[in-house]
């Protein structure tokens, strides 16, 4: 597979990490810095990290890890301009943002690409990942739209380990076609369920396509 996880935070590193092994490329997206608040959730970045570019961070470690495996750093912030060129590249894309209004740009670009998106999110002590897969529901027809406010996990805090296994779960969904269902799981009662999720003929996103 040739992979692209935009965000190489607290999802992206163990997605990356847990991918590492079965795919022909892995790009990383992220315009971010390391700062001393990452360490405790993403695995790949060190104290001796902090000031770097993530996508260098991450870029190294996994090179020392799997030598044969091709990694490109991308220090740039995914937008509208560029999105869509970024999907041609790849043949699935992993969400490891934290910020809502990316999440739905990267929905809208997966459908417009017919290519698979795996959706993610952590806050606290729960989260969530969910195969967007072309032709199937989207994350519009979940949601409709990002809220006017969201807390990022920095903001709002997140249990480090939780990042790991959203992470974790998010490349099992990149290597599993036809699991499209939400996937949700509860820190603190350590409960998961899966939902499936219909879509939605009126939706902005996928209704037409």
């Amino acid at each position: 597979m040739r992979v692209l996880i935009v965000g190489v935070g607290g999802l992206g590193c163990p997605a990356a990490l847990a991918l590492g092994s079965h795919a022909a490329l892995l790009t990383l997206a992220d315009f971010d810095s390391v700062e001393v608040s990452n360490l405790h959730r993403q695995p790949f970045h060190h104290p001796g990290d902090v000031g770097r570019f993530k996508v260098d961070s991450a870029a190294d470690k996994l090179r020392a890890i799997f030598p044969s495996l091709k990694v490109v750093g991308l220090k740039l912030c995914v937008t509208l301009k560029n999105v869509d060129s970024l999907f041609e590249l790849h043949d699935v894309v992993l969400d490891g943002t934290d910020d809502a209004t990316t999440k739905f740009l990267l929905n809208d670009a997966a459908v417009r690409a017919k290519k698979p998106l795996i959706y993610g999110g952590v806050l606290r002590m729960a989260g969530q990942a969910m195969r967007i897969e072309p032709g199937g529901a989207c994350l519009r027809c979940l949601f409709e739209g990002p809220p006017p406010q969201t807390q990022s996990c920095a903001q709002a805090g997140v249990l480090g380990s939780m990042a790991g296994v959203i992470g974790g779960l998010q490349a099992s969904l990149a290597q599993r076609p036809g699991e499209t269902r939400l996937h949700l799981f509860d820190g603190q009662t350590f409960e998961s369920r899966a939902v499936q999720v219909k879509r939605s003929p009126d939706c902005l996103a996928c209704g037409t396509a």
